[in-house]
């Protein structure tokens, strides 16, 4: 009897692996890996035989999940040390990087190869790309000597990431929806919210409300929002959004996904408020990221003409959803789905999106 894996745990471990890919690109990040084994990845992820990568990734979650599988054995008459590589992919490889639009083959990988095949030299004459089958060799050798969970966790981390760039070159279409309801719209914002995102989704979000209101009724706004990852020094901005009236600044706006601490506040006054004299500041945030003193602080410039407030994110665009009126949901509807489609949108953040999409229309 061949080995037995859990595929529920073996679909957590992608799950809490790509999370992880995820954020390492969105704050651009490097993940560790060995540099010896740079090339063979390089090798293996421009193979235009697709297989190559995903019995790779198969590979990695046996060896985390069962030490006495044999990674040269994937059909299970081959032993009882041989593993179902076919029911794993299809029960988990697979649709997972189809979940996450990652490409990938369109049956099983084990198609590619004969029946019965071992992963091993002899298999290599029948191949065509027989450098990156090499790579793969040179991989599976290096995980039959790894018995460390915590370095194999890494290396699935980072070949996560790299199915991660792969999707990156990839154009990913953006699911479009007519109608969002506002209890579709609570829960899709739990879900866009907690994309790592390096603070994109939010601004986009925000962006898109703001334009919103402006145009449900007829408001005389500048909006202007710079790019993430951007200084407001070099944008020349007063904040990631900058809300204007005939050159004259109205409200400054600050997106964040982090922390808002007294320091951050200090900070912000003395480079984006006291400089330009603005008199009305917001964070938009979740609240429970906002510190006490941070409060304080923000009370001591009150007293002195600059309002600093706190709103929470996620409330304040339901709010506003309901404030709008029908035809403004439609058109924050509209706003957002054409920033989601906006060149520069990493496939990563659209990806996220028609995921959201997917899971509020099918719940």
């Amino acid at each position: 009897m061949a080995r037995q894996l859990d595929y529920k745990a073996a679909a957590g471990l992608l799950e809490a692996g790509l999370r992880d890919a995820e954020e390492a690109f969105a704050l651009g990040k490097p993940l560790p890996t060995r540099q010896a084994l740079e090339k063979p990845f390089d090798t293996i992820f421009s193979s235009n035989t697709q297989a190559y990568r995903e019995v790779l990734l198969g590979c990695i979650l046996v060896r985390i999940l069962d030490k006495d599988a044999n990674l040269r054995l994937p059909y299970v008459s081959q032993g009882e040390t041989a593993f179902h590589a076919r029911n794993l992919d299809q029960a988990v490889v697979n649709p997972f990087l189809k979940q996450h639009e990652i490409p990938s083959s369109t049956g099983p990988y084990l198609n590619v190869f004969r029946r019965q095949v071992r992963f091993d030299a002899a298999t290599r004459e029948g191949l065509r790309d027989k450098a990156g089958y090499d790579a793969l060799l040179f991989m599976l050798g290096y995980l039959e000597a790894q018995d460390d969970d915590l370095l194999l966790q890494q290396l699935l981390e980072y070949a996560l990431l790299r199915f991660v760039l792969l999707r990156e070159e990839s154009v990913v279409p953006v699911a479009r929806v007519h109608r969002i309801s506002l209890r579709q719209y609570a829960s899709l914002l739990d879900l866009l919210l907690s994309t790592r995102s390096g603070g994109l989704v939010p601004v986009l979000v925000v962006r898109a409300m703001l334009e919103t209101i402006r145009d449900a009724f007829s408001l005389d706004w500048e909006i202007r929002c710079q790019g993430i990852n951007v200084s407001d020094r070099s944008a020349g901005m007063e904040g990631d959004i900058a809300i204007k009236r005939d050159g004259r600044m109205l409200i400054g706006i600050e997106v964040t996904e982090r922390p808002v601490t007294e320091a951050r506040v200090v900070s912000t006054f003395r480079t984006k408020i006291a400089p330009t004299g603005i008199e009305d500041y917001v964070f938009l945030v979740k609240l429970h990221l906002i510190g006490p003193d941070a409060i304080q602080q923000a009370e001591q410039y009150f007293a002195l003409g600059h309002e600093v407030n706190f709103v929470d994110i996620r409330e304040w665009v339901l709010n506003s959803l309901v404030t709008v009126g029908k035809s403004g949901r439609a058109t924050f509807n509209k706003r957002l789905q054409d920033a989601m489609s906006e060149q520069g949108v990493p496939s990563q953040v659209r990806a996220s999106w028609n995921s959201a999409i997917a899971a509020i229309t099918t719940s």
